[in-house]
């Protein structure tokens, strides 16, 4: 008895040790995640030549005011369409709405700089349109009639509004399907109409859906560095770059970046707010399903312009421009170059996809292990990268990278009389470590979510029976949640392929994906040559819209 007491004993002991070794772990991760975050902090406060009152008195006002205008109007455009398209497919039936509920999905496959690229090349003075339209009237120059600017303001509110509405309709149509009958049927049976039912019960019910998918919007807004750049508009996040690359002040940039961060979480502090205030609860556990109506006539062929248009301005549009100059320029396909960029976007993508996804299990299992209140803590504020632009994870990365990297080049030359060079910053190794922690909060949301579904009763059986920490993960919950972990795989590749910002910055010379190649060769004003990468960072994307879709049915 006394021997058994002693062995149960020191399984105690081991488990803890085991317990204890996991949330470490968890600890050193959630660093990882929020270094960068922390290292912009230092630097914006520490520079080493102070250009903060040049900024102010110069510079900073245009990119600030340009940064609001945009991610007002754009989010703005992207609650209209997105609520009211998310409104008629809930709530109607009309000619081909089966099709058009997912496809109204597909703009989310495109990145807003290829839609920049292909709305200029349609659109400027040598395009078809206007070539078209000199053709047909007899016009000889741009003299002879009027037509927009298309490298405006504007013009980059609605190429980004096409590309990131589909956030605001995926949470809102979630959200409207969800609403109980009973209240739309009481709005009904006291003389409401449509257009009140939906401003005066269904508008109001799904504000906290639509709140969440504005705030990414504009997250996503003050992220893009593709479109604004080729626009020529004038943004915080362009900013970043002119004052790094081309002044080499890397103190300014980084209060630069402090101004975005702040923006960021003042914006995601309102939309949690505004949660808080406001919350609806089900009086009864049967849900009825909504009771569509039928649209005839102008109605119906209304709804469907409608849903039509935003799909084919987020996706139709340019991936037929896209595709057209990738048949055309069928040789560029042999490129050397294309292949490397190819090759360089799917192993660093992979291995990012790999390591984040790992370390969000990690974390999220080592929290659940440990029962010290720090790591809880930590948890929510590792999902603080997703909402970071992926310029100001460039700049927290690439300093203290730099500097150990010059740190460990010296220790290894002092000891072996060799000198291996940049190591870190000299190879892609900065690009998978900003993946990984811009990424990060995807692959910790996936497996919170799953690890949540396992009943507990489960992993204490295993520990019971002798299992290990390490053991029990094994055997118990990655069978169980294997499918979150593959979805929430995908996700972060195909976000990484597209990511273009913190690549630009941080990719070492010489060094090209597909994203890079994109915008390295639509820069030169070389769309044939670029469109060939542009149809494989849509196609890829093209698959995690269409597992989002399968998840969604």
């Amino acid at each position: 008895m006394a021997e058994q007491t002693e062995h149960s004993g020191k399984g105690r002991h081991l488990a803890g040790i085991g317990s204890g070794v996991w949330s470490l772990g968890a600890m050193l991760i959630a660093a990882v995640v929020l270094m960068p975050i922390l290292a912009v902090v230092w630097i914006a406060f520490n520079p080493a030549e102070n250009i903060w009152p040049h900024l102010i008195a110069t510079t900073l006002p245009r990119y600030f005011a340009n940064t609001l205008l945009l991610m007002a109007a754009v989010g703005l455009l992207t609650a209209m369409v997105g609520t009211g398209a998310a409104w008629l497919v809930v709530m109607y039936r009309f000619p081909f709405h089966g099709a058009l509920q997912w496809l109204l999905l597909l703009p989310l496959a495109i990145p807003a700089y290829i839609g920049a690229y292909a709305l200029v090349d349609l659109l400027e003075y040598a395009g078809p349109v206007q070539s078209g339209m000199r053709s047909l009237f007899g016009w000889t120059s741009a003299r002879d009639y009027y037509f927009p600017n298309i490298r405006s303001r504007g013009s980059a509110v609605l190429v980004l509004s096409a590309a990131l509405y589909p956030y605001v309709y995926l949470l809102a149509r979630t959200a409207f399907r969800e609403q109980s009958v009973g209240v739309l049927e009481v709005s009904r049976a006291l003389g409401c109409g449509p257009w009140k039912s939906f401003f005066r019960v269904g508008l109001p019910l799904a504000r906290p859906a639509i709140a969440a998918g504005v705030a990414i919007v504009m997250m996503e807004t003050a992220n893009d560095f593709g479109t604004v750049e080729f626009f020529a508009v004038q943004t915080l996040t362009t900013g970043i770059f002119t004052v790094w690359l081309e002044s080499s002040n890397a103190g300014g940039a980084a209060q630069i970046a402090m101004v975005i961060l702040g923006l960021v979480l003042l914006l995601v502090a309102v939309e949690k707010s505004s949660r808080r205030r406001i919350r609806f609860f089900r009086t009864t556990s049967r849900q009825a399903p909504i009771e569509a109506r039928r649209l005839h006539g102008l109605a119906a062929a209304a709804a469907v312009a409608l849903c039509v248009i935003p799909f084919a301005s987020g996706f139709l549009g340019p991936a037929l421009v896209i595709g057209l100059h990738a048949l055309e320029n069928a040789e560029i396909w042999a490129d050397p170059g294309l292949a490397t960029a190819l090759i360089n976007t799917l192993w660093v993508g992979g291995i990012a996809a790999v390591a984040t996804v790992l370390g969000g299990v990690f974390l999220v299992y080592g929290v659940r292990l440990s029962g010290n209140r720090l790591p809880g803590y930590v948890l929510p504020a590792t999902t603080i990268g997703y909402a970071a632009p992926g310029a100001v994870l460039g700049i927290g990365l690439v300093i203290p990278l730099a500097a150990i990297d010059h740190r460990l080049a010296d220790a290894i030359e002092g000891l072996t009389g060799y000198d291996p060079g940049l190591m870190l910053t000299g190879s892609a190794f900065a690009i998978i470590l900003a993946y990984f922690v811009r990424f990060f909060a995807i692959a910790q949301g996936a497996a919170d979510a799953a690890m949540g579904r396992i009943s507990p009763s489960l992993p204490m059986a295993a520990r019971s029976l002798g299992q290990s920490p390490a053991g029990t993960l094994r055997r118990v919950h990655l069978p169980i949640i294997r499918g979150s972990v593959a979805t929430a795989l995908l996700l972060v590749f195909v976000d990484s392929v597209k990511e273009l910002p913190a690549t630009l910055l941080l990719r070492p010379f010489n060094f090209n994906t597909l994203a890079t190649r994109v915008y390295d060769q639509a820069s030169l004003e070389n769309l044939g040559a670029a469109s060939p990468a542009a149809v494989i960072v849509m196609a890829v994307g093209l698959c995690a819209v269409l597992l989002l879709a399968r998840t969604q049915r």
